[in-house]
């Protein structure tokens, strides 16, 4: 009579499941930390350059630091306080913040309200000006430069903030618009038509419904475009011009590449200043990111 095979306990069980969960996903986690590791290393290397003395960051590269022994006395300060107080990096930065805060909150605002319109409110050509909007993603910014700069200087909106507010905010309305929109328009029906029977106007509707839950999206579009309007340097150079006085940070590191092509100590130091804010913006909301690009990309 031959013997049964005897039963794993639910201890060895688990532990074997364990077991063969992470063998199967340690591929996914080793090329995932690869691939972190490598796009870590050229902001590892700018961060330590922008420390180093002029004379060392010239000699011998950013890598060699770790190699004993250790020189503490290359690493100072200095080329931050050169770039922030003689440069003008100091002021460009104040610029950019002035530049990209209100660019952001606008497209954000108009965008919204557009969305919430085309996703739950009824009018004639409703379908047709979303068809509109999302046909002027494909359309280059490039082809409307000089129209829009020869109005400005008619206006006397050139070299100016309010210029380049509407200019980015023109620029962002269509993916905000089509962003929310298809994020609004998965919203439960019931709980817009539950306020609507309970007397909520539209505005009320958008206000206290809406918008709290479309927080995901709405953080989202904020990421893209804050990170672009920062970084942009095209319609910055365009619409400012050499008003040096409203130049933002990439306009002077344009210069700084220019004027000072050899100083790498001062570009390193330069660069690593206009990086830090992007930075913080995409940590402090990365948890919505994600979740509502994907809720106003994918459904609708």
């Amino acid at each position: 009579m031959t013997a049964l095979p005897k039963k794993r306990s639910p201890q060895s069980r688990s532990f074997l499941d364990r077991m063969e969960s992470w063998l199967t996903a340690a591929p996914v986690h080793a090329a995932v930390i690869a691939i972190a590791v490598l796009w870590t290393i050229p902001t590892a290397g700018l961060l330590i350059s922008s420390f180093r003395d002029r004379d060392a960051l010239s000699q011998t590269g950013w890598w060699t630091v770790f190699a004993p022994p250790l020189n503490l006395s290359q690493f100072h300060l200095g080329n931050y306080a050169d770039v922030l107080l003689g440069q003008g990096m100091g002021q460009a930065f104040l610029n950019s913040l002035i530049i990209t805060i209100p660019a952001t909150v606008m497209p954000i605002a108009i965008a919204t309200f557009a969305a919430y319109a085309l996703a739950w409110m009824e009018f004639p050509g409703r379908q047709l000006l979303f068809v509109t909007i999302v046909g002027l993603l494909v359309v280059p910014l490039q082809m409307t430069l000089i129209p829009v700069l020869r109005v400005y200087n008619v206006l006397g909106l050139a070299g100016t903030f309010l210029g380049v507010w509407l200019a980015h905010t023109g620029y962002g309305l269509p993916l905000g618009i089509y962003l929310l929109r298809n994020y609004i328009g998965t919203l439960p029906r019931d709980l817009i038509e539950a306020a609507a029977v309970d007397g909520a106007s539209h505005l009320k509707i958008f206000t206290q419904v809406v918008v709290p839950l479309s927080t995901p999206a709405i953080a989202s579009f904020a990421v893209f475009q804050f990170l672009w309007v920062w970084n942009d340097l095209l319609v910055a150079l365009v619409y400012l011009g050499g008003n040096q006085d409203v130049a933002p940070v990439t306009l002077v590191l344009r210069n700084l590449v220019g004027d000072r092509g050899q100083d790498w100590h001062l570009l390193t130091a330069g660069a690593f200043i206009s990086m830090i804010v992007p930075l913080l913006v995409f940590f402090a909301l990365q948890r919505y990111f994600v979740r509502g690009l994907l809720a106003g990309s994918v459904k609708g």
